[in-house]
């Protein structure tokens, strides 16, 4: 067990004062000298909050500026009990080499519900974090949130960020103007009329019908495209940056030779603090498999867990029968590869395939699945799901 000796507590209260300093990074809070003492007692200084809640959870609502730590099945399965910062904060480097550095005077974790220190089981996330946290920061001071996220956010609901809908950033228009195209089949279903979906701050998915559309490129401020197809045309090349993967949407296509090179560009558009619009024909296949694997690579998920995330935000998603596949066996390589070593080298021999849409790649899986054709998919009329701010 984590006893109360090993683990501080912290009152919702007081983490509400340490959230009003508004900490300049993300994750972090300022303490100052008198909410020190009424947190268990770190030192003044900055404070690190880390949501240890699964993805989808911690992606459906959070508290304001937390990070997300990565313990799934495999990691535990890997680690034996015994995690370390690299694995449970991939990506991260910065934050968890501030820890070692003993930059941050108290570290706050919070599950969803946990009312004390003593009820934590041994094997619970928040015990394996702070085991972590122990071994690797032994001089921070750690604090559990108590009650959690649940009874933080009943008190104080305005810290929390909570999936919003995609209404508030982009209306649905009553009439649409036909649109050129230049690419076959390309109808307006009614779930393509509301706009593209955010699948993260900075990521969006669509159909070739949104990047076509720039009207609602600039109003939700896209920088740059990601065109997974060989036949879309790029409409504005001269106000958009654009890439193109040129993939084929059938069974014998190998998305995952280009899965890192998506994966960098995307990233690179995120540093330069843009937002890129991932789409395809239908926005339901290829382009849906280039933003689960980006998820799987860089939050360290597995695949059912990124695909029920997208899904929400975009319920027709269907990667075909190989592209699953191919990102099945891309979850094994991320999952079971250590997180320190990809942190340091993200391409690794990811990116030893070649970039063709021939199937070169051990991912393919060349069964006889027949794949419908843009014109013959039905698609849902069912309302879009919400977005969400991660």
């Amino acid at each position: 067990m984590v006893t109360i000796e090993e683990l501080g507590e912290m009152d919702c209260c007081v983490l509400k004062r340490l959230l009003n300093l508004e900490g300049g990074r993300s994750g972090e809070c300022g303490v100052p000298g008198q909410c020190a003492a009424a947190a268990g007692g770190p030192r003044s200084g900055r404070c690190l909050l880390l949501d240890c809640r699964p993805f989808l959870a911690h992606s459906a609502g959070s508290i304001r500026g937390s990070v997300n730590v990565r313990c799934n099945t495999i990691v535990r399965r890997r680690a034996k009990g015994s995690v370390s910062l690299e694995q449970i904060l991939p990506a991260q480097e910065e934050v968890w080499s501030r820890l070692r550095a003993g930059h941050y005077s108290a570290v706050i974790v919070y599950d969803e519900r946990s009312a004390r220190a003593e009820c934590l089981r041994e094997d619970s996330t928040v015990s394996l974090v702070v085991r972590a946290l122990r071994r690797d920061s032994d001089e921070t001071d750690i604090c559990l949130l108590k009650g959690g996220y649940e009874r933080f956010y009943s008190e104080y609901p305005e810290f929390c960020a909570k999936t919003k809908s995609l209404s508030s950033s982009i209306s649905t228009p009553v009439v649409v103007e036909p649109v050129e195209m230049g690419c076959s089949s390309c109808g307006t279903p009614l779930h393509d009329q509301a706009g593209p979906v955010e699948i993260l701050p900075f990521l969006f998915l669509g159909s070739a019908y949104h990047a076509a559309r720039r009207d609602m490129l600039d109003t939700l401020r896209i920088t740059a495209l990601l065109n997974v197809s060989p036949d879309c045309p790029n409409h504005f090349e001269g106000h958009f940056q654009y890439k193109c993967i040129p993939v084929e949407d059938n069974h014998k296509a190998d998305i995952s030779s280009w899965f890192m090179e998506a994966i960098e560009y995307i990233d690179s558009i995120k540093d330069c603090h843009g937002r890129v619009l991932v789409h395809c024909q239908a926005g339901i296949s290829r382009s849906a498999t280039i933003c689960l694997a980006y998820l799987m690579m860089k939050k360290r998920v597995k695949l059912e867990e990124a695909f029920d995330f997208v899904k929400q935000r975009r319920s027709i998603i269907s990667p075909n029968f190989s592209f699953m596949g191919q990102l099945l066996q891309f979850e094994s390589q991320v999952l079971t590869t250590s997180c320190a070593v990809e942190a340091a080298s993200p391409s690794g021999k990811l990116r030893e395939h070649s970039k063709s849409s021939t199937p070169t790649s051990p991912f393919v899986f060349s069964f006889p699945v027949s794949v419908a054709s843009p014109s013959s998919i039905t698609y849902l009329h069912s309302p879009i799901a919400t977005s969400s701010s991660c």
